[in-house]
């Protein structure tokens, strides 16, 4: 499955070059920090997080509780899960692998 054509643009192109870019942790600590607030890269962290639970079929409510997200949160997550451009699958499954 392809991302959203309405993402593409330049500036979102420059973007994922960017982050490609980044060689370890440390960097991606320090560009995060400088590119978004801490709230947007913590709620970045908690979906990527409730992917992971959603695909150990934990419950909802044992997701919001370790997570601190809403169920409409964790309802967009198991929606991008099952019918998003692949994203979470691809890093969960590359996650795997790593670990």
């Amino acid at each position: 499955m392809s991302s959203d054509e309405r993402l593409h643009d330049p500036l979102t192109d420059a973007l994922c070059e960017a982050v490609l870019l980044l060689k370890d942790k440390d960097e991606c600590y320090r560009f995060f920090e400088d590119i978004a607030t801490i709230a947007e890269i913590k709620a970045l962290a908690q979906r990527l997080e409730v992917a992971k639970m959603l695909q150990r079929n934990e419950t909802y409510t044992a997701i919001a509780e370790a997570t601190g997200v809403s169920t409409a949160t964790i309802s967009r997550v198991k929606r991008c899960l099952n019918f998003g451009a692949d994203g979470y699958q691809l890093i969960l499954q590359r996650l795997q692998e790593h670990n």
